[in-house]
């Protein structure tokens, strides 16, 4: 489908953005951009200049030292602009490179601390994805621009003295020069637009090859693929996207080539009348040759010039393209409140309460609600289980509760304010958590319990191992506390287990001592023995916090004071362990199921 949507930026706010960036971080290269073009076009003048010189010397019968004082001086101020252009194209690169990164910056930061919901939406994704792209390089937009703006503007000199030289000629031939050049500018600009427009199309090519590519070769899918034997198959998959892609670029190159037609038709016009004119003024009006060669050089130089604002003036509308997307990214909207938020009262009664009152949420572009109509109250201090089949809803309630996601209809209440009011980001702060997807830094073991380079409480560190029964295994490596976790980065790094991993982010939870705990399938990758390890360590883990548990596995929730029972994303039953079995239902038939298979199984092999 084709792609109507234009560009929310122009050129000249893109160009206004980029200056404010440079400003901010490296005002050096607006100011060394601006002398290099200055040098640029003087040492052009220079060079054209030095012939009709030279051979008007020689016209006048000029006295040798003369000629050679012209020569040397000539040629002393064209290796002083040499290098003086030189120098200046070298120390620009610094603040050009520094202004990129710092955009690249920005986007990390956008999208480490964006609203949750933006992370579900693939439209931001795709702008990530080529955000990324756009500050990718060196000939990137982002960094690029500068020198596109200095070319421009040295064009724009060249083109100042130029006509200042040619103002003697007919102006019909400066206009004619200016005209053919115009109407290719904005024929091409019209052309070089359709990668734009299509840019969407391209997105979904590129993205699906680069998963196909990088289910191929990361290790997460390494089994698989040669259990099963996949790797046909997915190189078939690989190719058919690529064929696609390769169609999509065919079709937009083929579109593209009628740029360069369109140019070469037009600079066969242009050149030819200049210089069909020129040859007659000479022929006609008696013209030196000294004259001549400088009107000569002068008129060709000219419509390069001319030419070389407006071919800049298209690269410059690509380049706004992407920079475009660069700040679609950056000022995409957020739907959380944060610095602009109220900040958490100050005087907050620590344990909290957390209440959903009629609480349903629908995700963008389901069919029906995942969780529906919620009335539920965590009061402080509690320890609250929910549990339920897959897709009951459990791990969205959860998302509810921390401030992931907000409700579709209902309200989230903390000790019963609205959270929208607040800033998001010290609403976290509330909680500690473990999830079921988490992330583990190629970095130390203490670093990654702390999530902090400095400042670490080494002890502290060593306690939440305990708790979390990881310490035993933390004392034991190479480096203790220091060893890296990890071999992408570091060759000394060790790889955790599955458990030994999930331990250490119940560390991490634990070592910020959030008011409120949320435990999210913790013993997943655990077996029974280590499961009641950390059941029986779990009361002391809660002393004092209000506490949210998630399990499949019935049997842990007699720890908790209170269950939930989720299914078809309502609560059907609440009550203690003992209440819910004493009642038959749900829970109940669910837990004799669990509690059979985990006796036929210890049975079998002889338990």
């Amino acid at each position: 489908m084709e792609e109507k949507k234009k560009s929310p930026y122009n050129l000249w706010q893109n160009t206004a953005f980029m200056l404010a960036q440079a400003w901010k971080t490296y005002p050096s290269v607006i100011f060394l951009c601006i002398a290099l073009a200055v040098v640029t076009a003087a040492q052009t003048v220079a060079e054209l200049l030095i012939a009709p010189m030279v051979l008007q010397k020689v016209e006048d019968s000029a006295p040798l030292k003369e000629l050679l004082l012209t020569i040397a001086g000539f040629s002393l101020a064209l290796l002083v602009l040499s290098g003086l252009k030189r120098y200046l194209d070298t120390n620009t690169l610094f603040g050009r490179v520094g202004v990129r990164v710092g955009l690249v910056r920005q986007i990390g930061m956008k999208i480490s601390r964006t609203s949750y919901p933006n992370l579900m939406d693939t439209r931001f994704h795709d702008l990530e994805n080529k955000a990324a792209d756009a500050c990718s390089g060196n000939t990137e937009a982002t960094e690029y621009i500068w020198t596109t703006w200095t070319v421009i503007l040295t064009n724009v000199l060249g083109f100042i003295a130029y006509m200042a030289m040619l103002s003697g000629l007919h102006p019909l031939l400066l206009c004619v020069i200016i005209a053919t050049t115009a109407v290719g500018y904005f024929v091409n600009k019209r052309i070089n637009e359709w990668g734009y427009r299509h840019r969407e199309e391209e997105s979904e090519y590129i993205k699906e090859m680069w998963y196909i590519r990088e289910t191929a070769t990361g290790r997460s899918h390494a089994k698989d693929i040669r259990i099963f034997g996949l790797a046909g198959w997915v190189n078939d998959v690989w190719y058919k996207s690529l064929r696609l892609y390769q169609a999509f670029i065919r079709k937009r190159e083929s579109i593209y080539i009628w740029t360069n037609v369109i140019d070469l038709l037009l600079s066969l016009l242009r050149n030819g009348i200049a210089y069909a004119y020129l040859l007659w003024l000479t022929l006609t009006s008696g013209m030196s040759a000294s004259e001549f060669l400088l009107y000569f050089t002068a008129a060709s130089g000219f419509t390069q010039w001319v030419t070389g604002i407006l071919e800049m003036f298209t690269q410059l509308h690509k380049q706004s393209l992407d920079i475009s997307i660069v700040r679609e990214l950056l000022e995409y909207p957020e739907p959380f409140r944060f610095e602009e938020g109220e900040p958490l009262p100050k005087d907050l009664p620590i344990p909290c309460e957390i209440r959903l009152e009629d609480v349903s949420y629908r995700y963008p572009k389901a069919e029906e609600d995942t969780l529906r109509h919620i009335d539920l109250t965590v009061r402080p201090g509690e320890k609250l289980a929910i549990v339920g089949l897959n897709g009951a809803g459990k791990t969205t309630l959860v998302r509810l509760v921390c401030g992931f996601l907000d409700p579709t209809q209902g309200r989230v209440l903390l000790n019963g304010e609205d959270i929208r009011r607040y800033n998001r980001r010290e609403y976290y702060k509330l909680f500690s958590a473990v999830f079921q997807e988490f992330s583990v830094l190629e970095a130390s073991v203490a670093q990654n319990v702390a999530q902090r380079v400095d400042g670490i409480d080494q002890e502290r560190v060593r306690r939440c191992l305990e708790q979390a029964g990881l310490s035993e295994k933390a004392e034991s490596l190479p480096k203790g506390l220091q060893t890296p976790i990890g071999r992408q980065v570091f060759e000394d790094g060790v790889e955790l287990s599955g458990g030994q991993t999930q331990r250490l982010m119940l560390a991490r939870a634990l070592y910020k001592d959030g008011p409120i705990l949320v435990l999210d399938e913790p013993t997943a990758a655990l077996d029974p023995i280590a499961e009641s390890d950390i059941y029986q360590k779990y009361s002391g883990m809660t002393q004092g916090k209000t506490s949210l548990f998630i399990s499949h596995r019935l049997a842990s929730t007699r720890f908790c004071d209170r269950i939930l029972f989720l299914e078809n994303g309502q609560i059907t039953e609440e009550g203690t362990h003992g209440q819910l079995l004493a009642q038959g239902g749900g829970y109940a038939k669910l837990f004799e199921v669990q509690s059979r298979y985990y006796k036929e199984g210890g049975e079998k092999n002889g338990e």
